[in-house]
């Protein structure tokens, strides 16, 4: 009679156990409603920012939209951290369940394995043998009954115990694979930390650049808005150009103008690729080199892509500095500049000398486009090809 009542309470423990009666069900749903409201949130962020992207008219329209990216990050975070939170307290519950269904699994084949070779040894006694050591006929064949019916109820003991052990097994590869999510979810955390400070950075570049001033962006507008009329009048054949003569691959062919210039607030060469008087994207031409990112505002941060995969050297001896990459660039999308073009056609960059070198053999120009300066530029016309590269804010 012990070992029945001990085995029933094993096994309504494992009943309890693999049907989450340990659980709190009321915490867990408070801690759901919390994620779903930051997800709300997010969802709130980004519907602000899309409304927001290419709105920049003005420092106070740029800083509203940082500052929504900024909280957009902000709050990413704290999603993050509340689904670790909530996946955090399910593998501890699943942690306990295991440790209790080991426990009790141990004790049903303990107490099965001994009444299983009790009943056993019952078996192997001939019904005779009942019948001689009973007291009459009735009493014989209540004890030959009683024992069919212990061998079925061990039997239907055994399969309740084979499906617990397969409970058992659920349960470890359930944390398993709730483990792996929140490796998972750690990795991204570390993501989002990296993007907010990133983000943080972008701000506080904005503000430096304008020195917080709405004329010194305004400034900045104007400055931009004319540097890309210039360029795109040189890409038309506009500019007044001069005919050098043929220069060899390597040839110094211009220097970068140390500090500001005409429409440049700062020391770089505008490099660009142009075919049939269409820009294309100079990292398909240029080959790997040593360099840094710096396109994404701040100090020195990452942020365009950087993925040169032709042959030529580069028109700077490196270390190269990216300042700003091409196409759909950081700054596009997050400073003033993106107020006067959606896509940038070169790439701006800085070298270990300001020394300009042909990037391959042709015919060199030099020339200058006036739009209330003159900015200065030299162009290269390929041997043997229908490429021509230009060089902008240089001296000659």
């Amino acid at each position: 009679m012990k070992v029945r009542i001990k085995l029933a309470l094993v096994l309504l423990t494992v009943f309890l156990v693999c049907f989450g009666f340990f659980a709190s069900p009321l915490k867990a749903g408070e801690e759901e409603d919390k994620l779903n409201d930051l997800n709300k949130k997010i969802q709130e962020y980004e519907s602000k920012i899309s409304e927001l992207q290419g709105e920049q008219k003005t420092l106070a329209s740029t800083i509203g939209y940082l500052d929504s990216k900024i909280g957009l990050a902000q709050t990413q975070i704290l999603a993050t951290e509340q689904e670790l939170k909530i996946l955090t307290e399910e593998i501890n519950q699943l942690s306990a369940k295991i440790g209790i269904l080991d426990n009790s699994l141990a004790d049903v084949s303990e107490i099965l394995s001994s009444r299983i070779q009790e009943t056993y040894k019952r078996g192997l006694v001939d019904p005779i043998h009942y019948l001689f050591t009973s007291s009459g006929l009735g009493e014989a064949m209540s004890r030959l009954k009683y024992l069919k019916i212990v061998q079925l109820h061990d039997r239907d003991l055994l399969f309740q115990m084979q499906k617990s052990k397969m409970n058992y097994d659920t349960q470890k590869s359930l944390k398993e694979e709730k483990q792996k999510q929140e490796e998972e979810l750690k990795a991204q955390l570390q993501i989002q930390k990296v993007s907010l400070d990133t983000q943080k950075q972008e701000k506080a570049y904005i503000l430096q650049k304008t020195k917080n001033d709405e004329q010194e962006y305004q400034r900045l507008l104007t400055v931009a808005r004319a540097e890309y009329q210039a360029i795109q009048g040189i890409i038309a054949g506009y500019g007044d150009e001069t005919k050098v003569g043929h220069i060899n691959e390597g040839q110094r062919i211009a220097s970068v103008i140390a500090g500001g210039s005409c429409n440049s607030s700062g020391t770089h060469l505008h490099f660009m690729v142009v075919k049939n008087n269409e820009v294309q994207n100079p990292f398909n031409y240029l080959k790997q080199v040593s360099y840094r990112n710096c396109s994404g505002g701040g100090d020195c941060v990452p942020a365009d892509s950087f993925n040169p995969s032709g042959s030529w050297n580069w028109p700077l001896n490196p270390e190269i500095t990216l300042n700003q990459g091409y196409g759909h660039t950081w700054a596009v999308q997050n400073t003033w500049v993106g107020q006067i073009y959606s896509f940038h056609n070169g790439i701006d960059i800085e070298g270990s000398s300001n020394e300009v070198k042909a990037v391959q053999g042709g015919t060199l120009y030099r020339g200058s486009y006036n739009v209330g300066c003159s900015l200065r530029y030299v162009k290269l016309e390929h041997d043997n090809s229908d490429l021509e590269t230009l060089y902008l804010h240089v001296n000659y």
